[in-house]
């Protein structure tokens, strides 16, 4: 292994072939760069994803491993020059060696040698999860066009056959009535489907302005107290110096909405005896996120997650969980979770989702408010930021 320290501390020498063991074991690549950029470690998987041996890629600069243009190299010189750990998601990767990869990348201080800097490479992360967000978005833009024609060509001539029910109710023998019911009833409840997939309609541009998240959340926790979710332990987990959210405070309460009632029904159903929903807020600073569609890179530092402790979400349909009429619930219309990720996507923000037994966790990324310009997608986050809750 690589001797970084020059003078180790005693058992230094014992740990460190664990150290390298431990590495090793990881399935995502790990390289180690000094202050100018030349590789003075790396572990068995790099080795694969460059297509080269340790002894061949030791020494080697960067700059000769990946495209000079990669945003990869403009990271690693901002944590050097920052010291703060970043990451980059939707990072595309491309050379005749390793191939075409989208990446996410972690890279950190090395803090036991000036300038260094530990890079890991992650693949299929939340880079495919952004892909999976913009199919989304297709799919509720396919269902805004299907819930116009349903209200033009459904909802309206409906109200027509419910009124001539309503008239032959007071012309029909009494032991026929029950069928004009019947077909005021069946009509009444095909409205209201109808009316709940007009939430995908497109709507007008949204009405924007600084909003404390908390503020949001807590209003959502306390309907959530107060009706669906009661028997349910709410615990509200917040990061006391998170600065406002550029967004439509409404729609936010909405997505929250559908998110905690969501996991109360997830945990209720399953009569789970401690069952208890978290819902934490975060800042995750150098967060930034590549969209197709644009040459900048999203800035989306403001984490929300919504944990709930239920049996989880079964293999077969996370991936298309928030799709359109996708449910796991007896009776359910599967509209709650694809309305959440509409209105996150049309703030400009991503919703991902990772689940296990006993452990389910909604994640909502989104922007933030800027002094300078409310948002703007080309500002990395350095400057123009509002700071403290809002």
């Amino acid at each position: 292994m690589l001797r970084i320290a020059e003078d180790p501390e005693p058992g230094a020498e014992r740990v460190a072939p664990a150290a390298d063991a431990i590495l090793d074991a990881l399935t995502e690549p790990v390289l180690v760069v000094d202050r100018q950029d030349d590789v003075i470690f790396l572990n068995g998987s790099a080795e694969i994803f460059f297509s080269a041996s340790r002894a061949a890629l030791a020494g080697s600069n960067l700059q000769t491993l990946i495209p000079h243009d990669s945003p990869l190299l403009a990271l690693v010189a901002k944590v050097r020059r920052t010291q703060a750990s970043m990451t980059e998601y939707g990072v595309q990767l491309q050379t005749p060696r390793i191939g075409r990869h989208t990446l996410s990348i972690d890279a950190a201080p090395l803090a036991d040698l000036d300038g260094a800097v530990v890079i890991t490479l992650k693949e299929h992360t939340i880079a495919g999860k952004i892909d999976d967000a913009l199919t989304q978005r297709g799919a509720a833009r396919s269902v805004s066009a299907l819930s116009a024609m349903l209200a033009h060509e459904v909802k309206n001539p409906l109200s027509g056959i419910r009124g001539a029910a309503q008239l032959l109710e007071s012309m029909v023998p009494g032991e026929d009535r029950a069928l004009t019911q019947l077909i005021q009833e069946e009509t009444d409840r095909i409205v209201k489907l109808v009316e709940r997939m007009e939430v995908f309609s497109d709507r007008p541009t949204l009405e924007r302005s600084a909003v404390n998240i908390h503020v949001v959340l807590d209003r959502v926790l306390q309907l959530a107290r107060n009706g669906f979710a009661k028997g349910v332990r709410l615990t509200a987990d917040y990061d006391p110096s998170l600065p406002p959210v550029y967004g439509d405070k409404d729609q936010l309460v909405q997505v929250f909405l559908n998110l905690v009632k969501n996991a109360a029904e997830a945990v209720q159903g399953a009569g789970v005896p401690d069952a208890e929903i978290v819902v934490k807020t975060a800042f995750r600073h150098g967060v930034r996120l590549a969209v197709p569609g644009l040459d900048s890179r999203m800035h989306l530092p403001l984490v929300v997650m919504v944990r709930d402790n239920g049996p989880g979400i079964p293999e077969d349909i996370r991936r298309h969980l928030f799709d359109p009429f996708i449910t796991t619930k007896q009776g359910g219309t599967g509209l709650g979770l694809a309305l959440a990720a509409k209105l996150i996507g049309d703030h400009g923000g991503v919703i991902d989702m990772e689940s296990r037994p006993r452990r389910t966790v909604f994640s909502v990324m989104l922007p933030m408010l800027r002094t300078a310009t409310p948002f703007d997608p080309e500002s990395d986050g350095e400057a123009g930021e509002v700071r403290g809750r809002g």
